[in-house]
């Protein structure tokens, strides 16, 4: 009993002594007057990576669908408006990739994303983008970009994203 009260008791000092010296190491790590210590000051902008939603290439911005359905919804008139004036004015190829959520079969996906991608190139045309710039994929369900098991996580799946290619 009482070489367990010594362990117990040395234990105890050993964490004490190590609290008075973390007061020490803290006030090294906060820099003081000294500024060098702390190397050069970094910018915190960074550059675009091209990206902004989905797989989407930035500035341009994915199409979202209702579910069961290839037909551009009209909150998404905006989206590819901007889509098709950024197209217009850069001459960039892009591949538009229809996507559906993980519910239905494979090969209605498929059918349907192949759809997805149609309507938006259709509609892209229609504002004047040349069509022999832009391809279309589908992949279905099978790249998905969440994985929830929700509508909001579905609702992410059911889009067209436009990916520059050249």
């Amino acid at each position: 009993m009482q070489s367990v009260l010594s362990v117990v008791l040395g234990l105890m000092m050993l964490t004490l002594a190590g609290c008075a010296d973390k007061a020490k190491t803290n006030e090294g790590i906060q820099g003081g007057k000294d500024s060098a210590a702390m190397g050069a000051k970094e910018s915190l902008d960074s550059e675009p990576i091209g990206i902004l939603e989905g797989r989407t290439s930035g500035p341009m911005l994915p199409l979202f669908f209702d579910f069961d359905s290839s037909a551009i919804r009209q909150d998404q008139i905006t989206r590819m408006d901007g889509n098709a004036a950024f197209l217009k004015s850069k001459p960039v190829w892009i591949r538009i990739e229809g996507n559906c959520d993980p519910r239905g079969t494979q090969e209605y996906n498929m059918a349907l994303g192949e759809r997805r991608a149609l309507s938006a190139q259709k509609y892209l045309a229609g504002k004047g983008v040349p069509k022999e710039r832009m391809t279309t994929i589908s992949f279905g369900a099978e790249q998905l970009l969440v994985y929830g098991h929700d509508e909001l996580s579905w609702a992410q799946n059911r889009r067209a994203d436009f990916v520059i290619v050249k």
